[in-house]
């Protein structure tokens, strides 16, 4: 079977397989303020690392289905200069799945999602307590993407990690053990996957 995007149909496929095929895909659990000190928590599976030294991340964020407005995470990065990153581990994956509701503008999705905001060290975004790791970051630049839709917009968000909060706990002779914690990944559809097994492969040179 060979198909182009938008396609999928034509083969019988019920809905588009390419975010089943690129899986699985870290969530990295987005907590912004916006100028008024209220805080944004939004998980995005389109997150992940993108070098090492200084170590950055990005997440990508569509415009709003209903109005083409951007996205609360994305207008407070860019306005504040600041977000940090929580790490979802398997304990908290209902809380996450919460706080992905549509909340108007200026609306904190924490207390809706049972969760609880500390203090950062280096940026003003609260960090989500409970959570087995925490990334600091500094926004660096938005960068559009094509979008097919009208009246969308397809934006990624790059940031520069200042700072990282680990749990104590989920350290094992010196290294991060995720078996510990067991961080949650989006899948195809709306399948999600929790990492409790892993394996060494030495490079062979």
């Amino acid at each position: 079977m060979f198909f182009t995007p938008g396609t999928h149909r034509e083969h019988g496929l019920r809905h588009d397989p390419f975010k089943a095929f690129v899986s699985p895909r870290p969530i990295g659990w987005i907590s912004t303020m916006n100028e008024e000190g209220v805080t944004n928590l939004a998980p995005y599976s389109f997150f992940n690392a993108v070098s090492n030294d200084p170590p950055c991340v990005m997440f990508a964020s569509s415009t709003r289905p209903d109005n083409g407005a951007r996205k609360d995470s994305q207008v407070n990065v860019e306005r504040t200069g600041e977000f940090v990153c929580s790490i979802v581990g398997h304990d908290q994956r209902e809380a996450m799945n919460t706080s992905s509701l549509h909340l108007p503008y200026g609306e904190d999705e924490m207390p809706v999602s049972g969760l609880v905001g500390e203090p950062s060290r280096l940026v003003r975004p609260l960090r989500v307590r409970g959570a087995p790791a925490h990334l600091e970051c500094r926004y660096l630049q938005s960068v559009q993407m094509p979008c097919r839709r009208e009246g969308r917009e397809n934006w990624v968000i790059f940031g520069e990690v200042l700072g990282m909060h680990v749990d104590d706990s989920i350290i094992s002779d010196g290294l991060v053990d995720v078996t510990r914690y067991r961080p949650v990944s989006r899948l195809g559809y709306m399948d999600f996957a929790t990492i409790s097994e892993v394996y060494a492969m030495g490079r062979p040179d």
